[in-house]
């Protein structure tokens, strides 16, 4: 069955906050996401298509419930849109179906081993949420239970129970979120079970994926992503490239293979750490990570005289900012990859773009989030008077 003939329903559509489409076809969905991109970037480029999935079923490779009571009874879900009223929710057509069974289970195993649920208007009780992740080319899984403190009543019985219902499970980690707060992760994590991470296969480079790491939801379609990236940055060996916002440097390790040199650039500590492992383990040795600001750190180089042939920057869904655009500027690259969460801050940052001396050349959108209003576009911009 193709995409385009697949029509959806689900249940918890009038109530659930996670998607928003409700009874469209995806090919009406596909349709409304390019127009909802051309909206706030097509006075700079045209919008060539919308990339669509396959099957555009179970492709959450991270899913998240809050434990709560629902009439009385313990139950796991997600919060009602707008509310914090908890709906319970079982096989949710977006996200993977492993995980939604093992979300099941660990629910019951609550129930069996009588494991208070925690009250957020009490602030009293253990089991907060539950986080699976799973790697979809290697299957491993992760089961972070986070709690409101560092006990776990029958924690060793408990592990070893759900273990062998789910032989599967590659890990399991408690994370202990003592705040009264809504994220949904602490600071500090347990192993109980296995290496307290697992890995996934991407552009054919392998990944380690610990309970806070970035890693792209939609793993098939990021990879659709990347592969565009690479083509838009046309890269011929020479080149030396900086990844903004780099995360665990998934975008910078798969164009490493056809730059010269690669600087992947992350404010966050833990995931430069990671992305050095991650580069170390595939064996990449032309690409190096700094824990810096973007901004700064191409600040920095312009006053040193050095430049760069691309930037690709992936930014959080607020977008970039006017000093990064003027920084990235600054160090003259021919090329610049955008790579979007948000149309409205993207038609923001070209106009700033545009302002700076670059002007968008092709744009094209790709789903990665079916049912959602949410959509990636890629943005390719040449630097003025550059061939």
């Amino acid at each position: 069955m193709s995409n385009t003939e697949i029509n959806r329903s689900c249940p918890y559509v009038k109530k659930c906050g996670a998607c928003h489409i409700g009874d469209r076809t995806y090919e009406e969905e596909l349709a409304q996401k390019k127009r909802q991109v051309e909206t706030y970037i097509k006075k700079y480029c045209p919008v060539t298509g919308m990339v669509g999935m396959y099957y555009p079923y179970h492709y959450r490779n991270k899913v998240h419930a809050v434990f709560g009571r629902y009439k009385e009874e313990v139950v796991a879900g997600t919060y009602e849109e707008g509310t914090h009223c908890i709906i319970p929710i079982k096989n949710c057509l977006i996200e993977d179906e492993q995980a939604s069974k093992i979300i099941e289970t660990v629910t019951d195993l609550i129930k069996s081993f009588k494991i208070w649920v925690y009250n957020e208007d009490t602030c009293r009780g253990l089991m907060r949420h539950i986080l699976i992740r799973k790697g979809m080319s290697t299957k491993q899984i992760m089961v972070v239970l986070v709690t409101a403190g560092p006990e776990f009543p029958h924690k060793n019985n408990f592990v070893a129970k759900l273990r062998q219902l789910h032989p599967e499970i590659t890990t399991i980690i408690q994370n202990i979120n003592d705040k009264t707060t809504t994220m949904v992760l602490g600071e500090k994590n347990k192993i109980l079970y296995g290496n307290g991470y697992i890995e996934d296969v991407l552009c054919g480079l392998r990944f380690r994926i610990s309970p806070s790491s970035f890693y792209q939801i939609n793993a098939a379609q990021a990879q659709v992503l990347y592969k565009k990236a690479i083509h838009a940055a046309a890269l011929t060996g020479s080149e030396t490239v900086i990844d903004a916002y780099c995360g665990i440097g998934t975008i910078g390790m798969v164009m490493a293979a056809k730059a010269k040199r690669v600087i992947g650039i992350e404010l966050n500590g833990d995931a430069v750490r990671d992305a050095k492992a991650n580069a170390k383990h595939n064996n990449i040795n032309n690409i190096r990570f700094v824990a810096a600001d973007a901004t700064e750190y191409m600040t920095r180089m312009s006053e040193n005289g050095e430049r760069a042939d691309v930037v690709v920057l992936d930014p959080p869904r607020s977008g970039s900012t006017e000093a990064f655009v003027k920084a990235a500027a600054s160090i003259a690259p021919e090329r610049i990859i955008y790579i979007s969460c948000n149309p409205e801050t993207l038609g923001r940052d070209l106009e700033w773009f545009q302002k700076a001396g670059y002007r968008a050349v092709s744009a094209e959108g790709v789903d990665m989030f079916a049912f959602t209003n949410h959509v990636e576009a890629i943005v390719t911009m040449q630097r003025r008077g550059s061939k």
